[in-house]
Order: structure tokens, then sequence, then C-alpha cells
């Protein structure tokens, strides 16, 4: 997602509070995801799939995977920070936008939330 970045930038404080998840094609790391999950409540990160293998389907099957943790988790909510471009892909996995948009490092974020079924 950072390519031109250092690995520190990609780096968070609370890492090691994450669930991180990874998709291998044979021994090669193609598509990685983070979810923090804080009670009923949670937020993935750090999605990305390598340039070469984007539009294979690769990140769609690592993301429906990490929904099916979260929700036998007991999260009833999930969110993440969703690159303007990228709403119509979350969209299909039952996201929606939120009214909270930001920009970090030039890119235009937007705030989008799924939630599992309650009762």
């Amino acid at each position: 997602m950072w390519p031109e970045k250092d690995l520190d930038y990609v780096k968070l404080e609370d890492d090691d509070e994450g669930t991180h998840f990874g998709l291998f094609d044979g021994e090669q790391l193609i598509a990685v995801v983070s979810l923090f999950v804080n009670g009923e409540e949670a937020q993935f990160r750090k999605f990305a799939t390598l340039a070469s293998h984007q539009n294979k389907g690769y990140g769609s099957r690592l993301l429906t995977y990490m929904l099916g943790e979260a929700e036998c988790a007991g999260v009833n909510r999930i969110y993440c920070n969703a690159r303007s471009g990228k709403v119509p892909f979350y969209e299909r996995f039952g996201f929606t936008v939120t009214e909270q948009t930001f920009t970090k490092s030039g890119k235009d974020y937007i705030v989008m939330e799924r939630f599992f079924g309650t009762s």
C-alpha cells in the first residue's frame, strides 16, 4: 500500500494488540490485513495486496476470511479507513460510507462500516 515508504511508516504502536492475517501464493506473501478488536467493535487496517496480484480475487478472499473471524469474535460493528477510490470495493462486502473523511499523506479517506447481525 505504501511501497515508496520505509517499513517503519506502516508500523503502529498497538500492532502487538492486533491479529495479523496474510494470504500466500506458495511461499510468497501477497496480501495482508490487520484486525484490531475492542469489545464488540473492531477496525481493520493495513489491508494491502501486492500490485502484481491485484484484481485476481486474493484481497477479496482475505477480507472475507477476516470478516468471518471478526464475526466469530463477537464483533457487532467493524470499520475501516477506505481510500476514496476503493469505496465500491468495500460496498460489495456490505460496508457503508459514514460522514467521517480525512486526508493522510495526500490520500483521501472515508470511514466505512459494516454491522453484523444484532438482536
